[in-house]
């Protein structure tokens, strides 16, 4: 569970909600046709953007907003040595029994153990990075503009409600609930742009470049490896992808050893 998109999700309805009952009944915010226009018109309309299979895939990519178990790039980086460490002394084959909990990695060694060359091995970690950065990428422009209708789905709903309220000036019973459509509309937009879609799709952008990050390492580690490079070398070419302040620190024990 990623708390920072749970605490910041339920936190921002939590203080909307204080907000709505501290002024009276939470009743008069909830109107079914306003939730309708909003809700049912941005989905319609964002459908129209896409295919059917980017719209509704966009929900499942959306859970890793939510539930996400990202490797550290240290602890990747201190495996790949390992590994080099490893195949540098017995040989690729005795890589086979190590436990790889990272798939990607784990795959980029099953390929390497095969004997798969290099060219073969980067044109298929890099072709599967691709397909999961894209997944991430159309996830996030699919709730990106789903942040960008939602408000102009709550003007239209104000703008029916104001048409519904001046026609029915002669009947005042009508009025109000003319009205309630005509503000809960921009209400309902402004909320579900800014404090759902808009917020899930950097989070789906961000992950983007978690995992892009990941597996970027992964793949110059495994073809670090089967060029049979220093543990230490390939320790030094991973860490130039983590920031400044977590390059100075210490060899892996596995590079360590590897120097002595």
């Amino acid at each position: 569970m990623d708390l920072a998109t749970l605490l910041g999700l339920v936190g921002a309805m939590a203080i909307v909600t204080v907000a709505i009952l501290s002024g009276g009944s939470a009743l008069v915010f909830f109107n079914l046709p306003a939730i309708l226009i909003v809700l049912g018109g941005t989905f319609m309309v964002v459908m129209v953007k896409f295919s059917l299979k980017q719209f509704f895939g966009a929900f499942k990519v959306a859970t890793r907003a939510f539930f996400a178990k990202t490797d550290k790039p240290e602890d990747i980086i201190a495996q790949v040595v390992e590994l080099a460490n490893i195949a540098r002394k017995e040989g690729t084959l005795a890589l086979e029994n190590q436990e790889i909990e990272n798939e990607f990695l784990n795959q980029g060694i099953q390929m390497l153990i095969d004997g798969n060359d290099r060219a073969v091995i980067s044109t298929v970690m890099k072709q599967d990075m691709i397909q999961t950065i894209d997944r991430h990428k159309w996830g996030a422009k699919v709730f990106s503009a789903s942040g960008d209708v939602a408000p102009a789905m709550g003007m239209i709903g104000t703008l029916i409600g104001l048409v519904q309220m001046l026609s029915a000036m002669d009947d005042p019973k009508a009025i109000g609930p003319a009205m309630a459509i005509a503000l809960l509309t921009t209400l309902y937009g402004a909320m579900f742009a800014n404090m759902v879609a808009l917020p899930i799709a950097d989070k789906l952008n961000l992950r983007k470049s978690e995992e892009g990050l990941i597996k970027a390492i992964c793949i110059d580690g495994v073809l670090a490896i089967q060029e049979g490079q220093n543990p230490r070398i390939i320790e030094a070419m991973l860490k130039a992808y983590l920031e400044p302040k977590k390059r100075k620190e210490e060899p892996s024990e596995s590079a360590a050893a590897e120097a002595a």
